[in-house]
């Protein structure tokens, strides 16, 4: 069985050495230092990391990750290479592959596409339907939940899903798996993706989500 998580751990480990940590990244404000910190705090700080979702605590998270990011560098990557500790919730059988194949995808390409010279990279047969799989669940509450109009979402091949409101206009957006991962969490600008539909339609979403 292919575990994803680890192959894309192993990518985002690499990408964030070879970048160096004052390199920028599509997470806003961030650099790769900051998202080193981020991605250890969320693995190895379990007390720290619910503030990555709950407003409430966000302050304490954004405490604990600034003193995180003080650390060396090398130290970061290397805590975030290898692995959730025995503590984390990360470590139970099967986490990392269901929590982590999208995030650490994401987040690698955050790396790569934060260059204004980047170029796209096919992903691996396997690693693409791991996110396709994924990405009803996404699509739904990233992209859906925001969106004005009707999302329909294309594999090159030919499968499609739809989120968002009913009866509204439909917008079509197509293309790679990775790619409408990638739109749903807010980086479409950054993605190769064909979009289509009435220009009114068009423009109602670019409002709220960016569109290539």
């Amino acid at each position: 069985m292919s575990n994803h998580a680890l192959a894309e751990r192993h990518r985002l480990a690499r990408l964030l050495t070879a970048a160096g940590p004052d390199a920028p990244t599509l997470c806003a404000g961030w650099t790769t230092r900051d998202l080193a910190a981020h991605l250890v705090v969320r693995e190895r700080r379990p007390d720290a990391a619910a503030g990555i979702r709950v407003g409430a605590l966000a302050g304490w998270t954004q405490r604990v990750q600034d003193g995180y990011a003080e650390r060396p560098y090398e130290e970061l990557v290397w805590l975030f290479r290898a692995g959730p500790p025995v503590y984390s919730p990360f470590a139970l059988p099967g986490a990392d592959e269901a929590a982590n194949t999208v995030e650490y995808f994401v987040h690698s390409e955050d790396v790569v596409r934060a260059a204004e010279d980047w170029t796209g990279q096919p992903v691996p047969p396997g690693r693409a339907e791991a996110l396709w799989r994924r990405l009803p669940l996404i699509a739904r509450f990233e992209a859906g939940r925001r969106s004005p109009v009707r999302l329909a979402l294309t594999h090159p091949d030919g499968r499609s899903l739809t989120v968002g409101p009913a009866g509204a206009p439909t917008v079509h957006l197509t293309g790679e798996p990775g790619e409408l991962v990638l739109f749903a969490y807010g980086r479409g600008d950054r993605t190769t993706l064909t979009v289509d539909g009435a220009p009114d339609a068009v423009e109602a979403l670019r409002h709220v989500l960016p569109l290539p």
